[in-house]
């Protein structure tokens, strides 16, 4: 089987390496790839946003499945053009990607769908916005309405950072994401992120994670695209995730189908959870980044054959080997992330890595020059580990920081905190 990802960041490294424990892989190809990934596949200059680009690359390189990684892709259509060639794809159509290009959107199908979530309002001007929350009560959160790489959330404590976060929203800080507005109640509990598998009719649960959005310790600090992740998630027990199935993500799936755009591929469920009842904070229609890292870990080779079935509409006769484990990525970043960072410091350390089943250091922002690594984004490494207890899974992935020499970067040292 010839396989195509696309994406360069370490959702996609680890999509590759997983691909590449199955034996059904026999040519994988990622587009564009990053130094981690070009010592596993081929990587290929290719433009991903470009249905019709990718089509055409596809079908020169006898490609039999495509993957698309990253959210952009998926919501520039690209899945649609390669379906419309004829070429065999896992991810959602343009249409079904609204889920996450858009928060309004996804409140309508909640509300359509009698999904639970935070009461909300809708807005395309700021001042309306403006005399909305001045309305209270605080904390509150705000979203820019389109995609602003995770970034595009502020939880508003008082009036003034209210106020602050829709001029900058409004004002061109998210770009056209921040052309429009949701205001949502601020929602208490714990958050996990729960994963499915959707071929347009079966649902199949793959997993559950927790992530670490803020950039320090204690959770303190701005939101980032994630700092750590761990699976899988304590709070997320028998109940729980049958609630969010049965509640949320399979009445979501059916008003999307009745709306004629049935969804296939991955989808992943932002969650708060109080008291044992789950609420919907927002779908993503990909696979979390690095949620993703932990749940290749505890997959391993298997995902890809529950990839190849979720493309293929044959999710009813799939089934998921758990192994009795858990997984633990600690997120290596350039100081300075999520703010200005500088690019292109020497990475030392990497090539005395173990890499096996039980550890693997997954690039995210990597890149070769002159026969060094060297980083090139403000997320630059997953030091991931597996294990029998998370704390076994947490003393690997550490393991892998303390080996790496990299004065430039910084990592959360608490991740976990919460399981442990």
């Amino acid at each position: 089987m010839n396989i195509l990802i696309l994406g360069g960041g370490g959702r996609e490294h680890a999509l590759a390496w997983a691909a590449m424990q199955n034996p059904k892989c026999d040519k994988l190809i990622v587009a564009p790839g990053n130094a981690g990934i070009a010592e596993i596949a081929t990587c290929a200059r290719l433009d991903i946003e470009d249905g019709s680009a990718v089509a055409e690359f596809a079908g020169d390189n006898a490609i039999d499945l495509v993957i698309i990684g990253p959210e952009a892709p998926l919501v520039a259509g690209v899945a649609d053009t390669l379906r419309a060639a004829g070429i065999l794809v896992f991810g959602p159509s343009q249409e079904a990607a609204r889920l996450e290009a858009s928060k309004a959107f996804t409140k309508e199908i909640c509300d359509a769908a009698g999904a639970p979530t935070a009461g909300y309002a809708h807005f395309t001007d700021l001042d309306a916005a403006r005399d909305h929350v001045r309305q209270g009560p605080f904390p509150v959160v705000i979203k820019a309405d389109g995609l602003a790489a995770g970034k595009g959330v502020i939880i508003a404590e008082t009036l003034e950072e209210a106020e602050a976060a829709l001029e900058d929203m409004f004002g061109g800080t998210f770009g056209a994401a921040g052309a429009e507005v949701v205001i949502e109640e601020f929602m208490t509990g714990e958050e996990a992120s729960f994963f499915v598998l959707c071929d347009g009719e079966t649902v199949l649960p793959i997993g559950t994670a927790q992530d670490h959005k803020r950039v320090g310790e204690g959770d303190t600090g701005p939101n980032t695209g994630g700092m750590g992740a761990y699976s899988p998630a304590p709070i997320m027990d028998d109940a729980v995730t049958e609630a969010a199935l049965e509640q949320i993500v399979k009445p979501t799936m059916a008003e999307m189908a009745r709306r004629g755009h049935p969804y296939q591929g991955v989808l992943y469920a932002g969650l708060m959870i109080e008291d044992g009842a789950p609420r919907l904070v927002e779908y993503n229609v990909r696979f979390g980044d690095p949620e993703c890292q932990v749940l290749m870990m505890r997959l391993g080779g298997q995902a890809l054959d529950l990839i190849h079935a979720c493309a293929e509409g044959r999710l009813a006769e799939a089934q998921v080997n758990w192994a009795d484990d858990h997984a633990m990525t600690v997120v290596l970043a350039a100081k300075g992330y999520p703010g200005s960072y500088e690019k292109g410091s020497v990475i030392g350390g990497l090539d005395n890595l173990p890499e096996d089943s039980f550890h693997m250091t997954f690039h995210a922002g990597t890149a070769e020059a002159d026969g060094r690594i060297v980083a090139t984004g403000g997320r630059v490494l997953n030091a991931t580990g597996r294990g029998s207890s998370l704390t076994e899974a947490k003393a690997r992935a550490y393991a892998q920081v303390d080996a790496i020499d990299w004065p430039e970067g910084f990592c959360r040292r608490d991740i976990g905190w919460r399981a442990l």
